[in-house]
């Protein structure tokens, strides 16, 4: 469950207030929006990486509002993936599971089933520079997934990648949710993505944050 009570949050000379959403536990929720609408600064801020002026942010029945990235038990894909060059596929699925001291065989066996479950097994031992785009999402949805947090978030994973390999992400982040139960919010300006993805869908407009129906209208 993601839950947002009244979070106010400034960034230079932007700023947000009294902004409220919820993304039920295992709900796929859509969150969308213009350039410049704050889209990006409320997932950092669901993150950790943003202080709130204001208000309350709740994960899986926990109050995080204070708690340091580390301690909040997100998966999170930023915009630009930030895949470390110098590492392999099988490095980069490894990466958050080393740092959480797991043994060698655990960590083994999560890669192993990160990389069945996204398809890039014959990319194991490749470095990250020469993938595709859609490749490269893969990796970067497989280390935001290695250590199973309950939340996943996505700031618009899907927005550089040709129709084709679009249109088999959003399969694959379908059936990820499906798979692992995790709750997720996805960033996008696609109407499309959104249609085919969300369960929960909200709106960020003028600094007003509102969800909606899947028909469009404004939910009561």
């Amino acid at each position: 469950m993601i839950r947002l009570e009244n979070v106010s949050i400034r960034a230079g000379a932007f700023a947000v207030a009294g902004l409220s959403l919820e993304v039920p536990a295992g709900r796929y929720g859509v969150l969308m929006g213009q350039t410049g609408s704050g889209k990006t600064t409320l997932l950092e801020a669901i993150c950790g990486l943003r202080r709130l002026q204001s208000g309350r942010i709740t994960l899986g029945g926990r109050d995080v509002t204070t708690l340091k990235v580390a301690q909040r038990g997100i998966g999170y894909v930023p915009q630009d993936r930030a895949l470390f060059p110098t590492m392999t596929v099988r490095e980069h699925l490894a990466f958050a599971l080393t740092i959480r001291m797991w043994n060698r065989s655990a960590i083994h066996s999560r890669v192993t089933e990160l990389a069945q479950m996204l398809a890039i097994t014959p990319l194991l031992d490749r470095g990250v520079v020469n993938l595709s785009g859609g490749e490269a999402q893969r990796v970067a949805l497989g280390r935001a997934l290695a250590h199973r947090p309950e939340v996943l978030l996505l700031d618009e994973p899907l927005s550089a990648l040709d129709e084709e390999t679009r249109s088999q992400m959003t399969d694959l982040l379908r059936s990820i949710q499906q798979e692992t139960g995790v709750t997720m919010l996805h960033v996008t300006h696609s109407a499309r993505e959104a249609e085919r993805l969300a369960q929960n869908l909200f709106t960020l407009e003028a600094g007003h944050l509102r969800e909606r129906s899947l028909t469009g209208e404004v939910a009561g």
